[in-house]
Order: structure tokens, then sequence, then C-alpha cells
């Protein structure tokens, strides 16, 4: 095996695992969090692995073997050096410390150019001052109606809420998968061969088993510690919400952005829009800190990500 074709490999594996294991959460964490006490968590693992494969064999079938989904029609095939296999490591490090970093500025920036590198990190910022503002509006009128402080769906109408937040669950899932699956996409050929096609789905199912018997592993605290997003309504609505959101920016154009972002926008604005309406209960001393933090974590792994990014181009190109 050619040293390139190893690194491929390696990166490969390790933005698989990033993906999954970093990312994913923000499509599968409420998902995981309001059904895992009702489910074993080898159910949950089918039902998103399902999705997972549907996705993969349709963008390979409509995009002539390219899974990414023209994600990668602004960054060149080019040949895997030591260092592109070196970002992904770096980012499995991120999460295992439970920082929330963008896999597509981490990833996708060493094969970039800085010109594409400034396009995403645009896209990027849009789409978390967005979907902030869209989840704000939108909270804003559900706490009207609903306190999501407590689960307050009625016995009878439940299984009505379960089956709706399985099939927005599965939206999700799918429109963020046709998002990130470049991230993986990149250490492979544009063209992939039916063989590769099966390696990376076997791959992908086997980190989703992971996730799923940990329970989400540590990245999930991002998700456990906003208001609600354990109780299937609310998680129903909060990928509704942000599955329309990737949904919009898929349509915008081509440019890779970081998913991350946008699902961070939106739990900052959701929580802002319940502090707001429920001020004497909820008070904004206790919001502040929580998304404080959160935009702190975004831009650690931001630094970190254009650091390597300049590394590379500075130094080893």
């Amino acid at each position: 095996m050619d040293p390139s074709t190893l690194y491929a490999l390696v990166g490969f594996i390790l933005a698989g695992y990033a993906v999954i294991a970093n990312d994913s959460v923000q499509t599968l964490g409420t998902f995981i969090a309001s059904n895992h006490k009702e489910f074993k968590w080898y159910w949950l693992w089918l039902a998103a692995s399902s999705v997972l494969v549907a996705t993969l064999v349709y963008g390979w079938v409509t995009n002539n073997g390219d899974i990414s989904y023209g994600r990668l029609d602004s960054i060149p095939e080019i040949q895997i050096q030591w260092y592109h296999a070196a970002a992904p490591a770096v980012l499995v490090l991120l999460t295992r410390l439970g920082i929330p970093v963008s896999t597509t500025f981490l990833v996708l920036s060493t094969f970039a150019s800085t010109f594409v590198l400034e396009k995403m990190l645009t896209k990027s910022v849009i789409g978390y001052g967005l979907a902030a503002m869209v989840a704000y509006i939108t909270w804003m009128v559900l706490a009207h109606f609903i306190n999501e402080k407590f689960n307050e769906v009625k016995q009878e109408h439940r299984k009505y809420w379960r089956s709706f937040q399985w099939f927005s669950t599965g939206f999700l899932w799918f429109s963020w998968l046709s998002h990130d699956m470049a991230n993986i996409a990149v250490y492979l050929p544009r063209e992939m061969p039916l063989n590769l096609l099966v390696l990376t789905i076997v791959m992908l199912v086997a980190w989703l088993a992971y996730i799923f018997y940990h329970k989400g592993s540590k990245i999930q605290e991002i998700v456990l510690e906003k208001t609600g997003s354990r109780f299937m309504r609310s998680a129903t609505v909060i990928d509704l919400v942000y599955a329309f959101l990737l949904v919009y920016f898929k349509g915008v154009n081509n440019i890779p952005m970081s998913t991350t972002w946008v699902f961070v926008g939106l739990l900052t604005g959701r929580e802002l829009a319940i502090a707001t309406v429920h001020r004497e209960t909820y008070h904004f001393g206790y919001v502040f800190p929580l998304i404080g933090k959160d935009f702190l974590k975004m831009m650690i792994g931001l630094g970190v990500s254009v650091g390597l990014v300049l590394m590379i181009h500075n130094f080893f190109q």
C-alpha cells in the first residue's frame, strides 16, 4: 500500500468516527435523549442505520457515485498527505473532551483553498445567526402555549407524538447526512465504486452502534443540558426547525458549511426565547453562561481548525 492510500484510509476511518461521534449528536441527540428509556438501544440504532443506508445509496445512484451530494464541487480531488489524516485525529481528540468542533472546518479546510475556507466560514456564521433568529421567533410563539420545562403531553397523545418524532428525526437525519457526508467523502474517489460504498456503509453503521450503545457519548451533554430536550414533543420541534434550516442552506449553494454552528445557533435562540417568556422561573443568569460556554467551545474548535489550516498552507504545502 502506497503512503497516499494509507493516509486516505486512516483519514477516512477517523473522519467517519468524528462525524458520527461528534456531529451526528446534533441530529440524533434529542432522539436518543427522549427515547432511550422506552426502546432498547439497538432498535434506535436500526432506525438510524436504515436512513443512513438509504441516504448513501440514493446519493451514490443519483450523483454518479458521489455520496457528498455535490458538496465537494468547490474542492478539487488531490493526493492525500499525512496532514490530511492528522486533521480528523485532532478532531477525535477534541470530541473526547466534549468540544463541539466543526468537522467541516477541521477536515475540509485542510483540502480547501483559503478562498473556499473564507466562503465556508461566511456561510457558517450566517447559518449561526439565522438559526438563532429563526429559533428565537419560533419559540417566542411556542413558549406562550407550551412550557418546555415540563413534559405536559397527555398519555393518550404520546403515541402520536412518538410517531411524529421518529418521522421528523428521519427527515433531519437525511438532510444532515446530505451536508456532512462531504467530510468523509473527501478521502474517497469522487466516483466511488460499489465495494467502497459498502465499506463506507459498514463502517458508519458500526460507529452508530457504538454511539447508540453509549447514549450519545460525551458530546451528548450539549443536548441534555438544554431545556426540555429529553421530551419528545420538544425534540420533535427542534428536529423539524433544524431540518428545514439545513434544507434551506442546501439550496443556497454547494459550498460546505458547519452544521454544528447552525445547531448551536438554534439552541441559543431557543434558550433565549424560553427565558424571555418565562422570566419568573427561568432567568437569563442561567441562560447566558450556558450559551456562552457553547460559543466558547465553538471558538476553540474554530481556532484549532484555522491554526491547522494555516500551518498546512504555510509550512507543509
